[in-house]
This record gives C-alpha cells, structure tokens and sequence, in this order.
C-alpha cells in the first residue's frame, strides 16, 4: 500500500479532516439504537413517530435509499423498519461504496458495523469466490463482537446472496475450515484465529478486494496489532481499506499511514463524546459497607453492568448478588465460548438484570438498555474507563456511570477520570441502606429486605404452585392407586374361587400384605440431601464455591488480572 501521508497529513486526517454527517440524519437516528438499526424492530412509540414527522417538517431527511445502497438491501432494511440512516452511517457509506478508504472515528453505539458492513456486501455482489479465497475480512478485537457482526450483516448478505462466516477462537476450528472449503464471501475473524487457520493452509487473503479492522484500538490495547499487521501484509494492494477506532493513538496512527491510501474521514461522536450523554459519580464507601452496596446497587430495575478487576472476583461477586435474591451472572475470559454466549443471551432477553464483567470479556458485550455502569474496582487507566463507560449511553441515549471508591482510592479515581476528560460528583454513603435521596435517585438503590422480600415471594409463588401441581397428581395417583387395587382384589377373589379356597380370605390375606409393605415404605427414614456448605470471610462476604461445573471454564487458578481474551 502507497505511504503517501505524512505526519502532518496523519494529524489533519485525526484531529481536523471531519466530514459533517448530511443535515437531517441526527435527530430521527437517535430514535433508534444501533441494535435497531441491525435487526427487526417493533413498531415506533407515538411520541417517537410525533418528534419524527416534527423533524421531517422541519428539513428534508437523508434514508437509507439516498444513499445508493443495492435496492434488495434498501428493500430488507424496510422491511425491519429501518429507513434513517445513523449519522456516521450517512456520511460514511457512499464514500465507501465509491471505492474509497475510510477512516472512521467513533464510539461504540454509533452505528459503525452498517456503515463499513453494507458496502462492503454491495461491492461483493454479483461476484464468485472460490474455495478458500474470502473476498472480504472484518477483523474485530473479541469473539462477542465478531459475532454481532455478523448477525447484523447476515440478514443483507442473505439478499445478495453471499455466504458469511464467523472465524473466532472458542468455537469449533473444523466446521470453520470446512466453511471455508465451499467458500466463504465474508469473512468475520478474531486476528490469532484467523491466522491459526492460515498458518493451517485452509485459508488465504489473496482474493480479499476489502479488508476493514473494527475498533481499532482495542486490538491496540488487546496486544493484537502484531497480529492485525501480519494479516494486513498478506492482503493484496489496490483494494478497500477501512479502519474504525474510538481513539487515535500512535499505533493507530501508524496502521493508518501503513495500510490506508488518501483515506477520507469521518468523525461523528468521538471517544469523549458520549461523557456528554452520561453522567458520572463517585461513591465514597467504607470496606465492610462495600459488598452490600454493590448489592443495593446491582437491585435496581433495569439492566445494569457491574466492572471487577478479576475473573474470581466476577464469579465471587455474582454469587453474592444471587444470594441476596439479585438475578446476577458472571462473564469472563475463564468461561468457554458457549457459557459466555449464553450468559449475554441471558442478560439480552432480561433472564439476568445485573452482569458482572471483568475488562476483557466487556469489550464484546454491545447491548442496548444498559443505563448504569457500576465499578466495583477501578479502571486501569483512563481508557479502560472510558471503554467500561461506553457500554451505556449508546447511540445518544444517556446513561449512568457510578464508581465504588474505598478512602484510599479517592485520588487515584479522580485523577483517571481528569485523564478521562470526565467531571465525576462525589458522594460519600454512611452505610449500606443508608444512602441519601439523591444517591439513591442517581443509583435507583433497593433496600436488600425489599430485595430479599421479593425474592422469597416469588420462591413462594412457585413453591405454591409446584404444590397445586403435586396436589393434582397425587389425586390421580391415588385414583389409579383404588382402581388398581379393586381390579387386583377382583382378580384374587376369582384366582381362590378356581383353586376351592374363601375368596374373602385370599383378598384379605393380599391386601393385609400391601398395607404391610405401604407402612414399610412410609417409615424408611429419606436420606438428607447434600448441602453446600458456604462460609464466610472476616467481612462477612460469601467465600466463592468451587462446584460451579459445567463448561463455565477451566480457569481456578489465583486470582489474577484478566488481561488478555483468547482470538
């Protein structure tokens, strides 16, 4: 690829070559979520559809269809009721369908993966691959995100006919390899992945007329450029280029000048432009007061994010939360591919209200309705906070973002939040359930008895009807239970009859027998069931318990800093 952009150019490119989303794309876009804009919709609330026509009146509105977009993926957008284009999505997509390197420069939530995604499907369109030879590669930094993607472009590939396919680590190697044989159009790959099954001969980028390397600076953060560098060098010169990260960094800055030829730039709500949508606040708490908070917290209504330092803290933490009657669950980096998918679904469909995560394993999670981010533990630096932050506020909706601070901890929380660009309110708690009404407005805290109340009253409702449902068949068993037995006596009385002998006597003799063996069976004593024993620590806090099996994963080593996810 041509370096034809110097330093000074690169700056301009970062910091000032900012191309205006087209007038009228704003407004109606923040009606919808980027999760709306990737899949079917319900139907517009009247207040959304009354400040829409509103807006429509006011000035002309940019659709999907102005765009030049093929008519059968303008046609399935519709048909999910999706017809206003994100603002990046409006000033990025014709660019790209012209052929052009991009540059885009936004957060999570702005509606990035349509705007790289669907032109990058109309310029396969109407080509032929051959077995082995993608024709396109997304690269993303987590196997969550590789997923995602995939899923919002499946729906438009499937109209143009292309074949997609998801190469992450995690999940079966060989039926990927086997995609791969009968050829794949699009390929979504995780960077250590994709070059295992390179390195395995199956795969080759030579045929790949565009490549695009999604949130850039997490495969920054993640250590994956050397990774990202090696697979870019195997693509050919002289087709697509896009790059999109919510910062620039100097790594970035140099893929940039490496890989991309006269890109052109797009800006539309940078890194620290969501700090504008979210407010954030900083809870002063004492350490014994630390775990009931969290879990007053975590009670809330509505979904919520909970941010531990390590893999055994989230899986410690989560536990406790369950125990209070919270529906919590863990995501790290130790759970195989298929727990963590099932634990997002969990959280997505509302079965669990409070994830808690550690850094790593959040960088994948992209949900909308998230409108509080609670650190337990502190970011490790300004970006892991503004990263954790993002997981709310998504696509102009607001959000909250609270830190628990322990007194030592004060310092070193404002200084990352001034590296962060952020003005954080400080907000000391006295106690668990002793929060002011502010902190508990701000919060949406629940006291722990109403918690455990409504825990135990929906533990009661079930009890009382897996009791109705018990009553019901023990009545039909014991109507079997009498017919049975008259059948049996019948059949007795009939039995003595034929051998000579008192038919009275033989019924009585068998049924004294049955009442014998039903006394006998009431009075074995029922063996207890084995139970899990918990202790606690010195702070009162549950002890994490080491039977939780299944495909949760392998790691039960030390507890350490979950600094890196599999590709």
């Amino acid at each position: 690829m041509p370096e034809n952009v110097d330093n000074t150019e690169l700056a301009e490119l970062v910091e000032s070559a900012v191309t205006e989303a087209p007038a009228g794309a704003t407004a109606p876009a923040a009606e919808k979520t980027e999760e709306a804009a990737e899949a079917p919709v319900a139907a517009e609330t009247p207040e959304a559809e009354a400040s829409d026509s509103s807006e429509a009146s006011a000035e002309p509105t940019v659709t999907f269809g102005d765009l030049g977009l093929p008519e059968g993926i303008v046609r399935k957008l519709a048909q999910n009721g999706v017809t206003t284009p994100f603002p990046i999505q409006a000033a990025t997509i014709p660019d790209a369908l012209a052929g052009k390197d991009i540059l885009g420069r936004g957060r999570t939530g702005s509606g990035k993966t349509l705007s790289f995604g669907l032109p990058t499907l109309a310029a396969l369109a109407g080509g032929r691959t051959e077995k082995k030879k993608p024709r396109a590669v997304i690269l993303t930094p987590t196997r969550e995100l590789a997923m995602q993607v995939a899923d919002a472009l499946q729906p438009y590939g499937d109209v143009l006919g292309l074949k997609m396919k998801v190469v992450c680590g995690g999940t079966s190697m060989g039926n990927q390899i086997y995609a791969l044989e009968r050829g794949v159009d699009v390929l979504v790959a995780t960077p250590g992945r994709l070059r295992d099954i390179i390195n395995r001969g199956a795969c080759s980028l030579e045929d790949v007329q565009v490549a695009v390397l999604d949130e850039a600076d997490q495969m920054s953060d993640l250590g994956f450029l050397p990774e990202v560098t090696e697979l870019l060098d195997q693509v050919p010169a002289g087709g697509q280029r896009m790059l999109f990260s919510a910062t620039m960094e100097n790594e970035i800055g140099t893929l940039v000048k490496r890989y991309l030829s006269n890109p052109v730039t797009h800006e539309v709500d940078s890194a620290q432009g969501n700090v504008t949508t979210m407010s954030h606040h900083v809870l002063v708490v004492k350490p014994k007061d630390k775990a009931p908070v969290t879990a007053a917290i975590a009670a809330r209504k509505g979904r919520t994010i909970i941010f531990v330092r390590t893999q055994l803290g989230a899986d410690r933490i989560a536990e406790q939360l369950i125990e209070s009657g919270v529906k919590a669950d863990a995501l790290h980096g130790g759970m195989t591919q298929g727990a963590r998918t099932r634990v997002l679904e969990d959280f997505k469909k509302g079965y669990v209200n409070a994830l808690v995560a550690t850094d790593v394993a959040a960088r994948g999670i992209h949900v909308d309705g998230i409108d509080l981010v609670l650190n337990v533990d502190p970011a490790g630096d300004h970006k892991d906070y503004l990263h954790r932050s993002g997981r709310t506020a998504r696509a102009g909706k607001s959000g909250v973002v609270v830190s628990l601070a322990l007194p030592h901890q004060r310092r070193q929380i404002f200084r990352l939040m001034e590296d962060a660009g952020v003005d954080a309110s400080r907000h000391i708690v006295q106690g668990a359930g002793v929060f002011e009404p502010e902190v508990a407005e701000i919060t949406g805290a629940r006291s722990l008895t109403e918690v455990q109340a409504d825990s135990a009253n929906n533990a009661a409702k079930q009890a009382e009807r897996e009791a109705a449902d018990l009553t019901k068949q023990l009545e039909r068993v014991q109507r079997r239970a009498v017919e049975l037995r008259e059948e049996a006596d019948r059949l007795v009385a009939r039995a003595a009859r034929e051998r000579g002998d008192d038919p009275e006597a033989a019924v009585a003799e068998v049924t004294a027998e049955a009442e014998a063996a039903l006394v006998a069976a009431i009075s074995v004593p029922e063996q207890p069931a084995a139970r899990d024993e918990q202790r606690r620590d010195e702070r009162g806090n549950y002890e994490r318990r080491d039977n939780r099996g299944g495909d949760r994963g392998g790691y039960r080593g030390n507890d350490r800093r979950d600094d890196r996810s599999s590709g």
